[in-house]
């Protein structure tokens, strides 16, 4: 059982991200960890595998852990062995069968005698037996690094297995190796992922929020059900409270009319009756004090009800104010945009696909293309686009404009702030107070609006770019998606599933999250090798 009992931690000069949070994960369970960016799922999952600390609390890890990180940069420098920690077991394997029979090599080795075996069957099983296990990671592109990482779970079977967005960087193939892995295996497991069909091999669901954590038993499918019970239950509390509120302002109104009417007659009645004056400003004193009286008892009922409303529209998701609204195209549907005949493209003299490429792409088509890592996706759409030309076919395209969003988002100038970036997308139809507006909508505050655009996350240039693009009157004739959902959570896939599921024009799309390619609605695909 993994137990973290009143965990606190923060960084330097920081707000605490946990505090006194609890997490019980019961042995043999396949679990993920989802919640909002900022929210710790990755330093929660590296205070599990021991790789750092909480500054207080207790926690109870039994048993072997293999942990996989996101990023491999502090690798780069160790050869496959000694990422993998079998370097020194190798190499006194290698002594006692060369005849060198120190003990100090029998002791290392353990009797651990088939490890070069299962060494070499874990490689082969991710596609990287030609590799030799002396090449140093940073000759590894992103994907080839992260299998190197699970190859070591099957080297070395762990009790408990952690992962964090395994992966971003694989490719199809590699993602179903990774999901028959996490299957059939029968360790522990701990997965922070945006893939939800890796979400839906795990049995428990643990949110983390600000408010610690809350258990869903179920896999993502059903953790994503009862997120929208939670929401339909939301909303029903916030229509009560509006009617509620207006409720309130209409009885308060209404007493103060009938107050002032009797007030008003009674003033009447005493001037007639003769009343003498300074008994007159008793009663009226007394009358404004009642009135004052009967105003704040009123004014504090609205407010506690304004508070209560405010609270609940703030714990509606990010998601649903985060849409942008797509003008349709100006082309008409079917309109051929593009058609590529007999292309091919040569890296030297090596042609990058065995067989020449003919694709045509018309107004209106989702369309996506698949293929391994360097099957040559990207250069296909810098085909299509007219980015660069093909070595052999012919390609003729028609007048459209697009814009291109990559994994990395660059399309956004890092050295501009977030206010002058989004200004770039406003032709003068709004005002600085409506640009000012929308850039809150999309969680970007006013202590933001001068940062540089330089230090934004993936979800947030994500969110950035949206934000533009809901300021700019035109909408794209053409949307190139480059493995768009690589570094986003699910908050943000989310977010940018709405925003495209309602684009009208032509989407192209290079993803390996068939979730994703499904919401958004893929008519038809091209599969690279």
């Amino acid at each position: 059982m993994i137990l973290l009992q009143n965990i606190s931690f923060g960084f330097p000069g920081g707000d605490l991200l946990f505090n006194n949070t609890n997490l019980t994960i019961p042995s043999d369970t396949k679990s993920a960890l989802v919640g909002s960016n900022g929210t710790g799922k990755s330093t929660l999952l590296k205070i599990i595998a021991g790789e750092i600390q909480p500054l207080s609390g207790n926690s109870t890890i039994p048993g072997h852990i293999f942990y996989v990180p996101q990023m491999f940069g502090n690798f780069n420098h160790l050869t496959i062995a000694e990422c993998l920690k079998i370097d020194q077991k190798l190499n006194a394997l290698q002594k006692i069968t060369n005849g060198e029979v120190d003990e100090i090599y029998f002791e290392i080795l353990n009797d651990d005698w088939d490890i070069e075996e299962r060494c070499q069957q874990a490689l082969e099983y991710w596609g990287l037996d030609n590799f030799e296990l002396t090449q140093k990671l940073e000759s590894l592109s992103g994907g080839q690094k992260t299998k190197v990482f699970l190859a070591g779970i099957q080297i070395n079977p762990p009790d408990i297995i952690i992962l964090d967005e395994p992966t971003n960087h694989l490719d199809i193939e590699g993602r179903k190796l990774l999901y028959d892995l996490i299957d059939k295996t029968n360790a522990s497991v701990v997965i922070v992922s945006h893939d939800r069909t890796l979400l839906n091999l795990v049995d428990t669901i643990f949110e983390l929020s600000n408010q610690g954590t809350a258990t869903y038993g179920g896999n993502y499918d059903f953790y994503a059900e009862q997120k929208e019970v939670e929401k339909e239950a939301l909303h029903n509390d916030i229509h009560s409270k509006e009617r509620a509120l207006k409720k309130a302002k209409e009885k308060e109104r209404e007493t103060l009319e009938r107050k002032q009417k009797l007030d008003a007659r009674g003033k009447g009645k005493q001037e007639k009756s003769g009343v003498a004056r300074i008994m007159m400003n008793t009663l009226r004193n007394n009358a404004e004090k009642n009135s004052s009286k009967l105003k704040s008892v009123h004014t504090e009922k609205i407010s506690g009800i304004s508070g209560d409303l405010r609270d609940l529209r703030s714990s509606l998701k990010n998601a649903e104010q985060m849409k942008v609204n797509f003008n349709d195209s100006n082309l008409h549907s079917g309109k051929i945009l593009v058609d590529a005949e007999n292309i091919n493209f040569n890296y030297g003299k090596e042609k990058l696909w065995k067989e020449n490429i003919s694709l045509e792409v018309r107004s209106g088509d989702r369309i996506s293309v698949k293929g391994s890592n360097g099957s040559g996706k990207t250069t296909l759409i810098k085909l299509l686009l007219g980015n660069i030309e093909p070595s052999e076919g012919k390609i003729d395209r028609a007048e459209f404009n697009s814009i291109y969003i990559d994994q990395e988002y660059s399309l956004i100038d890092n050295d501009s702030t977030l206010y002058d970036f989004v200004q770039t997308f406003n032709d003068g139809a709004m005002q600085e107070s409506e640009v000012k507006t929308l850039l809150s909508r999309f969680l970007f505050g006013k202590n933001t609006w001068d940062k540089k655009c330089g230090v934004l996350s993936g979800g947030e240039r994500l969110r950035l770019l949206l934000c533009g693009l809901s300021i700019s009157n035109k909408a794209p004739d053409m949307i190139i998606l480059d493995e768009p959902t690589n570094n986003l959570d699910l908050q943000n896939v989310e977010i940018l599933t709405n925003s495209v599921k309602d684009y009208h024009g032509t989407l192209l799309v290079i993803s390996h999250d068939e979730v994703f390619l499904e919401e958004i609605g893929i008519g038809s695909e091209v599969l690279l090798d």
